[in-house]
């Protein structure tokens, strides 16, 4: 058995747990502890805090998730302010061997090693998801997060972390014009995350009070989200809806750019809209490809309800890198 600590960094929160790797490969994990990044100045503050909060001794081993590029002789985050220097990490953290990948790479590694019972199916075929060939893994959260996994006929499979999440935003109707145009008011190119992620609910909240010569309050996102997922607010209500269409036309354009034989819907916003998703119009979005309707219908979908995919797949991660499961 093996304990290494493990890290899941995104733009509002990082999440730190104790992982236990055994040697049949299976991975468990404690209670993780979750900290706001806006409350520490560096991440080497938020590694203190959680290791005070833990005794004052970690394990020797670490595991990272992180919401941004991995590579180089500097990590710096796509939503958040912090930096890591990867050379630096044994000296500053005490660590003697470390795996540092993307989060949604991190994700990818969770569909690999997850249970049949950890997926909730959205559309298409029912049934598992396939055992060989590739899988499109994408989600919402202060970013969109995109990977992609490939299963090999022998069991063993390879994770790709991208950044498809800045690809351009595509609209598909009056709707979605309107809320590019709002868009381009700040930005001379909208890529999808600006409009399928977390944040991006106050824009299409406050075009369709435009739209609808309506006065709103300033409300934040998180109050947007939340007014509109219990059903208190009418037009919130309607963002919600129409955040779920666009994150379907999203799902499906993923699907095809990486020739895809399912896809998993992720993230922490992604797993809070497990039960809207199923009835909205995403499912009708995703397969709205033109000449390629009946091959998107011919995708399963699901989505992953493990509690932490990010701390489970780093972890995965690590065991893959090492071997030492």
């Amino acid at each position: 058995m093996t304990d290494i600590v493990t890290v899941d960094i995104g733009g509002t929160h990082a999440r730190f747990a104790i992982a236990s790797l055994a040697k049949d490969g299976a991975i468990t994990m404690d209670e993780p502890i979750t900290l706001h990044t806006d409350d520490h100045a560096s991440f080497q503050s938020a590694w203190d805090d959680y290791r005070t909060q833990k005794g004052g001794t970690l394990p020797t081993d670490v595991a990272m998730a992180i919401a941004g590029p991995v590579g180089g002789d500097v990590i710096r985050f796509t939503n958040n302010p912090w930096i890591i220097r990867p050379a630096m990490i044994g000296e500053k953290l005490g660590c003697e061997r470390q795996a540092l990948v993307n989060d949604f790479e991190a994700v990818a590694h969770a569909v690999a090693r997850a249970g049949d019972d950890e997926f909730l199916h959205l559309t298409g075929p029912e049934g598992t998801l396939p055992a060989t060939g590739r899988l499109t893994v994408m989600g919402p959260g202060t970013g969109l997060g995109v990977a992609h996994l490939y299963r090999e006929p022998d069991g063993t499979y390879r994770v790709s972390a991208t950044e498809g999440g800045h690809i351009d935003f595509a609209p598909l109707d009056q709707i979605e014009d309107a809320i590019l145009a709002r868009l381009r008011k700040r930005h001379n190119r909208v890529s999808v995350e600006r409009v399928v992620a977390g944040p991006a609910i106050s824009d299409i909240y406050h075009t369709l009070a435009a739209m609808e010569n309506k006065s709103v309050p300033e409300l934040d996102d998180i109050e947007i989200w939340t007014k509109g997922m219990n059903g208190e607010d009418i037009l919130a209500a309607a963002a919600v809806d129409r955040f779920c269409l666009s994150l379907g036309s999203v799902a499906g354009d993923m699907a095809l750019a990486h020739g895809a034989k399912a896809v998993v819907i992720a993230g922490g916003l992604g797993y809070r809209l497990r039960d809207h998703l199923p009835q909205s119009g995403f499912a009708e979005r995703f397969r709205a490809k033109g000449r390629f309707e009946g091959l998107m219908a011919s995708l399963p979908v699901k989505l992953i309800t493990h509690p932490q995919p990010g701390l489970f797949g780093a972890a995965a991660a690590f065991s893959q890198k090492y071997g030492d499961a």
